[in-house]
């Protein structure tokens, strides 16, 4: 079996269904990766410590969001549980320092609502795992020690938002505010030389960084990312803008 990709994509909101455009490109994207064995899912509407593993049997969905039509609480994604990945996950991450608990939490939006778009047949058993901290150094190190199970046909998706502030929307066809605008091009260039120090100390380095990210949850999930793609030069798969907010998504491998 060969090595499963690493990926990184912006999730968008329950929204992202009615955008034609986002949608084929998730589509086209997950149309051109070898099918998985199984998805492990890291999002950025999941932070709890210690590390904690979702639902392996049922695998519910959790519509964490509000104020939205009533449409998309009724969206469903039956996914199987990955209990034998759930073990894995286990194995690979128990040591010193590193908990790891159990829960029968299900997908949050930010699991389900890209996975509807790439994987629709549902078919594909998936595990959520929480985010134990939001430090860039240590979530790299647990990309890191998931490394293995990219030779094991699993694919790794963390999920977020590559600028994400609420209170700065814009419109969903103008131009992207200049804060958004200049993260997004200093992400671009960053990974392009795959310049991790520079991404782990992002809040410091990064033009507009307290502005694209005011809470660091929707960039966090990039490091594990990282820390599993480890060595790998990270490639723009999909950019551009949705409300003022940048959508890049990457592919490692």
């Amino acid at each position: 079996m060969s090595t499963t990709p690493v990926l990184y994509l912006s999730h968008g909101a329950p929204p992202l269904a009615d955008d034609a455009v986002w949608t084929r490109q998730l589509a086209g994207w997950s149309a051109n990766l070898p099918k998985p064995r199984a998805i492990l899912v890291v999002s950025a509407h999941w932070e709890e410590a210690p590390l904690t593993l979702g639902a392996t049997t049922t695998v519910p969905l959790v519509y964490d969001f509000w104020g939205f039509p009533q449409r998309y609480y009724r969206v469903t994604y039956p996914a199987p549980g990955a209990p034998d990945l759930a073990a894995r996950v286990r194995a690979l991450l128990r040591g010193p320092g590193l908990a790891v608990h159990d829960s029968d939490r299900g997908l949050d939006h930010g699991a389900y609502v890209p996975l509807v778009e790439m994987y629709p047949e549902a078919d594909i058993p998936v595990l959520q795992i929480s985010m134990p901290t939001l430090d860039p150094q240590k979530l790299f190190e647990i990309g890191r020690k998931l490394q293995p199970l990219r030779d094991e046909g699993v694919l790794i998706i963390g999920s977020g938002f590559f600028t994400h502030n609420l209170s700065r929307m814009g419109a969903i066809d103008g131009e992207p505010p200049q804060w958004s605008a200049e993260f997004d091009h200093w992400g671009d260039e960053v990974l392009r030389t795959r310049d991790v120090d520079a991404l782990l100390d992002f809040e410091h380095k990064a033009p507009a960084a307290r502005v694209a990210h005011p809470r660091t949850e929707h960039f966090a999930p990039l490091f594990v990312a990282l820390g599993a793609g480890a060595e790998l030069t990270p490639e723009t798969v999909i950019d551009g803008f949705w409300y003022g907010m940048a959508k890049r998504s990457v592919q490692l491998g």
